[in-house]
């Protein structure tokens, strides 16, 4: 919370002074101008003062209903993806503010966020650095080289951890079970007009703060045009199990994200992962998934997103069972407000074992839930 003061009050402090000083100019511009040129400046509208960053963010809450009895604390999940934590209950999301500028061949970004969605997307750090959801700097030495050092999101699948950039509010299996983001040097090449590439050198995937012996290897191939983004992704390294690397475990994925603007008002996203674990001593283990999204905006007020997602679990890594899948359907209305979006939301969760609690107790191959969220972006 102290980084999220001490970053309003730098805004404020900014802000005061910049227009202290377009006061002052415009007290000593009235001393000198003739009428006529006073006249005509008056006539046209002065333009608002400005930071010097660039600042956007959002906010957002939620209720959850899972058709349960059995999460009666609000520490257990409705659905086991990432971000709707409670159920039956009024929840908090995540609070973010964004600072970034480019100048010339170099930027930066300070991307802070606090709340129940932040902390765990930082692995519930439990400290004030948890504020950090990004934090870097790039550097563009020529056209077709832009560098990042720092900490950023993944290039990995196809949602975020913010929610105004996703069609649904509750989160996928790949997502949640993907990497939220990288600390690490990475660098992005325009190929061509169309065609770009990355390559990056991380950290262990997830790990902001500390320091561990683990790193990973990232990349990414991409083709974008007006209408078509597609997208291939690896990240493979040592993983850490627990607070060490004594299981010597070497985590491989393969990413492909693409979408696809049909026409103005149809838009198809499409996303595939496969995740194996290579173990030194043991069995190797695997998962993998496949994801369809619609999004349809019948108006500037009211878009409907659809979201299917099929997850292979041989191994139980996801649902704790051995040979296991889950059918996962969700659809969600967007109403658009102005700057605010009200999204009510159906899902349906189907696996071919009884891994999911219900109203009694036992446990049920079925997880219904729904939620109603709002989001307000600026």
């Amino acid at each position: 919370m102290r980084v999220l003061k001490y970053t309003l009050i730098l805004i404020l402090f900014f802000d005061t002074y910049i227009s202290a000083q377009d006061a002052e100019l415009a007290s000593a511009g009235s001393m000198t101008l003739p009428a006529d040129a006073a006249a005509g400046a008056e006539a046209e509208p002065e333009e608002g003062s400005k930071l010097p960053f660039e600042v956007s963010g959002f906010v957002d809450v939620y209720y959850a209903y899972s058709f349960s009895d059995e999460f009666p604390s609000l520490t257990t999940r409705p659905l086991p993806t990432s971000f709707t934590e409670t159920t039956n209950s009024f929840s908090l999301g995540m609070a973010n503010l964004a600072f970034s500028r480019e100048e010339g061949k170099v930027g930066f970004m300070a991307d802070l966020a606090v709340g129940p969605r932040a902390e765990v997307a930082n692995g519930f750090s439990g400290t004030t650095l948890a504020a950090i959801k990004q934090l870097y700097v790039t550097y563009s030495p020529v056209d077709w080289l832009t560098l990042t050092l720092g900490n950023y999101g993944t290039h990995v699948g196809y949602e975020v951890i913010d929610a105004p950039a996703n069609i649904n509010y509750s989160t996928s299996y790949m997502f949640s079970n993907g990497p939220f983001y990288h600390t690490g040097l990475k660098a992005d090449f325009a190929l061509s007009e169309n065609f770009g590439a990355m390559v990056g050198l991380f950290d262990d995937t997830d790990s902001k703060f500390d320091f561990t012996p683990g790193k990973h290897v990232g990349a990414q191939l991409s083709y974008a045009d007006e209408t078509v983004g597609l997208y291939l992704n690896y990240l493979g390294g040592k993983d850490v199990e627990g607070d060490s690397l004594a299981s010597d475990v070497s985590g491989h994925q393969v990413d492909l994200t693409a979408t696809f603007q049909l026409t103005d008002e149809l838009g198809l996203g499409v996303n595939a992962t496969s995740k194996t674990n290579a173990v030194a001593e043991g069995d190797n283990t695997s998962w993998f998934g496949a994801a369809l999204y619609a999004n349809y905006a019948f108006s500037d007020l009211f878009t409907l997103g659809l979201r299917g997602e099929y997850i292979g679990d041989p191994d139980g890594e996801i649902l704790g069972a051995a040979d296991g899948n889950v059918l996962s359907l969700t659809a969600s209305g967007n109403f658009h407000i102005g700057a605010l979006t009200i999204i009510p939301e159906f899902r349906v969760d189907h696996a071919s074992n009884e891994v999911f609690p219900d109203e009694s107790g036992k446990l049920t191959n079925s997880l219904p839930a729904v939620l109603v969220a709002a989001v307000y972006s600026f």
